[in-house]
């Protein structure tokens, strides 16, 4: 089977450089382009921390910023207290051995999707601010979107607010958008992810591999699991965004159901809640495959062998 190619946008962040890895080292990716956008730091922090992975890593694929914000204009909202004034606090990181590309990450964006001779899938791990403007700047581009893969929602409890997880909350009318756009979306939020745990096991059959890449990926995902103990009373790192990527690679290791999700804008204490309805209670027709379980082992399978692919540069 031929790889799958894709788009990945995203906002580094600890977990979003396993997303990266992931894609880049699995066979059955054929990853296009990275665009980020501002997230988990501010706009040049996590444009930074791409390049420096991908110059880690050996990953030479374009590397495009874009939105700094939400859409609407809000200030952003970052999250020093998870992934350090950085973004990528815990291990020391080449510096770039590139510029980031000159065009903004949407017509970037847009323009592989209009190169495109099949359908592309768009994988966003961060804020959707890129993937709505895209949706709205270029809807003939928007259409050669095969289908759009997010880290983000859940259907529980949110880790920014009691209802709404981070990257839906920092600019939740972004996500409406997308939620609301007809395409194809998979959400793989919290109540999945959370079953993603960088465990001792984990961290170990890493540390095994003895590659810079493996041994970056464990101190940072130890420093990760020092904060969520820390906030949340973790165990250990819940992995978010590679299980967007695993939903690619792999569709069976992350079950997913059909169901209707709006997400709220208006709500004094629920703005940026993802308000799935798993039992059509509302008489809306589905518009997102909603995760709910993860094969754990086998995703970290697939991330273990994604790692150990990528080039041991020292």
């Amino acid at each position: 089977m031929s790889p799958v190619p894709i788009l990945l946008d995203c906002d580094p962040g600890h977990d979003d450089v396993v997303a990266i890895l992931l894609a880049a080292g699995s066979p059955a990716i054929d990853l296009r382009a990275i665009t980020t956008v501002g997230g988990n730091g501010d706009l040049e922090q996590v444009t930074r921390n791409a390049l420096r992975i991908c110059a880690l890593a050996g990953i030479e694929v374009p590397i495009a910023a874009g939105c700094a914000g939400p859409l609407l204009g809000a200030a952003l909202q970052t999250a020093p207290e998870v992934h350090g004034e950085s973004g990528l606090d815990g291990v020391e990181l080449p510096e770039p051995d590139r510029a980031v590309a000159e065009a903004h990450a949407v017509d970037v964006l847009a323009a592989h999707l209009r190169a495109a001779d099949a359908p592309l899938t768009l994988v966003a791990t961060g804020p959707l601010t890129n993937v709505a403007l895209l949706l709205r700047r270029d809807p003939a581009a928007a259409a050669a979107i095969g289908e759009i893969v997010l880290m983000g929602g859940t259907i529980g409890e949110g880790n920014r607010r009691p209802l709404a997880e981070f990257n839906i909350f920092v600019d939740p009318e972004a996500a409406h958008i997308v939620f609301s756009s007809g395409l194809p979306v998979t959400m793989c939020g919290l109540n999945v992810t959370h079953q993603a745990l960088a465990t001792d096991d984990v961290l170990a059959r890493l540390t095994a591999l003895g590659t810079p890449v493996a041994r970056t990926v464990v101190g940072l995902l130890t420093f990760y699991a020092g904060r969520y103990r820390e906030l949340f009373g973790f165990p250990a790192a819940p992995v978010h965004d590679p299980v967007a990527v695993a939903r690619v690679i792999a569709p069976e290791v992350v079950g997913c159901i059909e169901a209707n999700v709006v997400v709220e804008l208006a709500g004094e204490h629920t703005r940026g809640a993802t308000v799935v309805d798993r039992h059509g209670v509302t008489g809306r027709p589905a518009n997102a495959r909603v995760a709910r379980t993860l094969d754990a082992p086998a995703f970290w399978d697939l991330v273990h062998d994604a790692i150990a692919a990528l080039p041991a540069r020292e």
